[in-house]
């Protein structure tokens, strides 16, 4: 099978490389490292069934050309981040937006079966106990840009399934749900790796908002996992799964979890949400996925619980020296 991953020097990405290229397909990545990261797949490099263009998916030619050759295509590409969104929203837009339509349109061209990936974002400000796929979404003012990259994942699943309802062309969409662990950097606001670097340090563990706010966070390595099976799955094609953990921390808690398990004697202070991303900002209470949808398909099911991805993500970064 021959495989283009975009965004494939990202978090996700390079899991996913990983585990296409174990199980013997032709990998081709394209990533402009813009937050992907090199170090991500150097492992990668020598391999010859791995290839690696470095280009933007805004660049058709380049994707083009790469689509044309493949026969799947996993598109995680995107730009993503609290900060970047906040910071650069006309880049997150663009991005995510003409991207996927170049990657939607181009593989329309030549027929090729596409994963979308997308982010529970979309939900917006929904406070139910758990969200499930055909929920209503509550999204806030235009004029809070927190929101414009909700509503770009949501634009990117509207788009996939117009292509699957009106040009047939295969289409899978997965929602994800804080996907964490090893390899995955802080520097566009991932409060996992945050945490554990400023703990291992002994720096203050930074917590935003009064810390109420409930999240749960899912293995990277279940992610990759559900996305493979959702694509070899007849069933999964033209429609929309979550993929996450049902399990639900306050970030507070988070903080204390990972102060106790890093023994850090670090401090744990709390900003308001105003001070780090400007007047306005919003945040959502909860973000708890059902995922029984897609473990009546596939038989999903985590397999590292809150303190196992933990452990994981704390391990690599003293492996790392931070």
């Amino acid at each position: 099978m021959r495989v283009l991953i975009t965004g494939g020097a990202g978090f996700i990405g390079s899991f996913l490389a990983e585990v296409l290229l174990e199980r013997g397909d032709d990998v081709s990545i394209i990533d402009n490292f813009s937050t992907g990261r090199r170090v991500n797949i150097e492992h990668l490099l020598g391999c010859e069934q791995f290839h690696l263009v470095v280009d933007s998916i805004l660049n058709e030619a380049a994707l083009e050309k790469l689509i044309e050759q493949c026969d799947y295509v996993y598109h995680l590409a995107a730009a993503v981040g609290v900060k970047l969104i906040m910071e650069k929203p006309v880049e997150m837009i663009a991005v995510n937006v003409r991207g996927t339509e170049n990657v939607l349109r181009l593989a329309n061209d030549y027929k090729k079966k596409v994963l979308i990936a997308s982010s529970s974002e979309v939900y917006g400000k929904k406070v139910e106990e758990s969200f499930r796929e055909d929920d209503d979404r509550i999204i806030g003012s235009v004029k809070k840009y927190r929101w414009a990259y909700a509503n770009t994942k949501a634009l990117d699943e509207y788009l996939a399934l117009a292509y699957f309802r009106e040009k047939e062309l295969p289409v899978v969409i997965a929602r994800f749900f804080n996907a964490v662990g090893p390899r995955q950097t802080g520097q566009y606001g991932m409060v996992i790796p945050n945490f554990v670097q400023s703990a291992l340090s002994g720096k203050p563990i930074t917590v935003y908002g009064d810390g109420k706010q409930t999240r749960s966070f899912t293995y990277v390595g279940d992610v990759v996992q559900a996305i493979v099976d959702l694509m070899n799955h007849p069933g999964a094609v033209g429609d929309v799964f979550n993929i996450g953990n049902g399990h639900e921390i306050s970030i507070e808690n988070l903080a204390r979890k990972v102060k106790e398990l890093t023994k850090s004697p670090s401090k744990i202070v709390y900003i308001p949400y105003e001070n780090a991303y400007g007047e306005g900002y919003e945040d959502m209470e909860r973000r708890v996925p059902d995922i029984s949808k897609i473990r009546n398909l596939i038989g999903f099911k985590p397999t590292l619980d809150l303190e196992g991805i933990l452990e994981k993500v704390i391990d690599y970064f003293k492996e790392k020296g931070q």
